[in-house]
């Protein structure tokens, strides 16, 4: 009887758990769960066996995965389920982690606990070429105070100050006498980076000023590539174009792949598009297939007013099974049982900079689909000169869920973390403009419903290229190197002092 209640609440504390560290990925107002969300997963684990304790973790894992990634559903049930018990080993090994650390001394063991979420954490986001999506940090994306710390330790920093607060909390649960201490911490490390936030909000953005629009044609994925409606999207996306240039921008951003075929091969494409340029007077930054040498790209061209292709940029991180196949021998099975056809995109080899001035004064670079998720393409950008950043995409795959949404919040990071704006253009939401403090200042939304996804429109916002850098943006994730160092060392000497 006794072992069933106790695995009946094992089974209670697992689930709450899952829902507290979910609920603030279907809406930011539930981001204050976050806090306190591993708490009954750390009482869950503090008297299980190191298998056990890998096996709770893997199942907290994967209900909280398979949960927030629901949206899967309408492009592949079967990548779903794949994606959530692949993620769900992270979670696991952190278990594991857990349970060694179980045996440290209180002192070390709450920075010890946060380091290794770090860790775990950033190798999810590299390892297999990475999905860094949902990552700890992000669930604060509208918490402005908390997130400054990134231009100094990335998103990795947010995340750990929440996974410490967990830690020392459930610590002070567990250990009544060291209580006042362990809150005590958590006050001081809350209290500066509150105070450090202070001190960024509260700075002002000043720079060359630009005026920047984007147009959101909301088209049906179904009737996306369908050759026949080419007149009929171009056309959608011209009549935006002319409504927005009314407002006198400088460049008019449309959303990745807008126009449905290769623009220097599709007349139709190529001739109005230069005639729009020119008849508007202002520079089109397009999202386009480009083909070149027998090699299809995913692109992004940028058509100054006087009607000329000036650059472009081809995709570097594409999406794997989507946009291409890795390891072709081992996984050719997978285009027989996809659901869409994948993919056959060539990997793009620059980082292009683009220029809107002859003086190189108003430069950025494009983010295509995902490749907002990975911090180092965006330092890697700004460290070449771009003085704000632009992700065009399009979430239309995902139906009206919160996908959207949960893409936005790695954007609104890169702006934090790099110092910039960070302008979206999406095909269907959410198209914004966030500031270099990571405040999202205005977006596309319908004038009665205020929705953002699933509607057409356009926005303008003038925004001034910040003179400010930041300490990220020069040394990239040197905090989660200290805390993979301090990981490894607190190992080490818990194996000396065993022997």
């Amino acid at each position: 009887m006794y072992q069933k209640m106790k695995k009946t609440n094992s089974l209670l504390l697992c689930f709450i758990s899952a829902i507290l560290l979910a609920l603030p990925f279907f809406s930011f107002r539930f981001w204050l769960l976050c806090w306190v969300g591993f708490v009954p997963f750390f009482l869950l684990l503090r008297d299980k066996t190191a298998l056990k304790s890998f096996a709770w973790s893997y199942f907290l894992g994967f209900i909280f995965f398979v949960s927030i990634l629901y949206w899967l559903i309408h492009v592949t049930m079967l990548g779903w389920i794949v994606l959530s018990v692949y993620l769900a080993l992270y979670l696991g090994i952190f278990g594991l982690i857990f349970n060694f650390s179980k045996k440290l001394k209180s002192s070390y063991f709450i920075l010890f606990i946060a380091s290794a979420w770090v860790c775990v954490e950033f190798f999810r986001s590299i390892f297999l070429t990475g999905f860094p999506w949902a990552l700890l940090g992000y669930s604060q994306y509208k918490n402005l105070f908390i997130i400054q710390i990134a231009d100094i330790f990335g998103v990795y920093g947010v995340s750990f100050l929440v996974l410490l607060t967990n830690a020392a909390i459930y610590k002070a649960l567990e250990n009544k006498k060291s209580r006042i201490k362990y809150c005590l911490v958590v006050f001081i490390i809350i209290a500066l980076t509150f105070s450090y936030g202070y001190f960024r909000l509260n700075q002002k953005l000043a720079g060359e000023n630009l005026r920047v629009s984007v147009i959101q044609g909301n088209i049906p994925q179904d009737e996306k590539w369908q050759y026949e409606l080419m007149p009929y999207i171009l056309g959608k996306h011209l009549t935006l174009a002319r409504l927005v240039s009314k407002e006198k921008p400088d460049i008019i951003i449309w959303p990745e792949t807008s126009i449905p075929g290769a623009l220097e091969e599709e007349p139709l494409l190529f001739n109005n598009i230069i005639s729009l340029a020119k008849d508007i007077e202002a520079d089109l930054l397009v999202g386009t297939i480009s083909a070149r040498g027998g090699s299809y790209y995913n692109s992004a061209a940028l058509v100054s007013k006087e009607g000329k292709i000036i650059n472009r940029y081809d995709k570097l991180h594409l999406v794997p099974f989507g946009e291409y196949i890795p390891f072709p021998r081992l996984f050719s099975f997978v285009s027989d049982i996809a659901p869409a056809p994948i993919g056959d995109f060539a990997f793009g080899k620059e980082y292009t900079v683009f220029s809107l001035d002859e003086n190189r004064n108003k430069t950025f670079s494009v983010l295509i689909c995902f490749e907002d998720l990975f911090a180092y393409l965006s330092r890697n950008f700004v460290n070449r000169g771009a003085r704000f950043l632009v992700n065009i995409t399009n979430d239309a795959w995902f139906k009206k869920t919160v996908e959207p949404y949960q893409h936005l919040q790695a954007s609104v990071f890169r702006a934090v973390e790099n110092r910039v704006w960070v302008v979206r253009a999406a095909n269907t939401g959410v198209s914004c403009f966030i500031n270099p403090n990571g405040k999202i200042v205005s977006s596309v939304q319908d004038k009665d419903t205020q929705e953002e996804i699933f509607i057409s429109g356009f926005k303008t916002q003038d925004i001034s290229l910040d003179k400010r850098t930041s300490l990220y943006s020069r040394i990239g994730d040197i905090f989660v190197l200290f805390c993979f160092v301090f990981f490894l060392g607190v190992i080490l000497l818990e194996k000396i002092r065993r022997h």
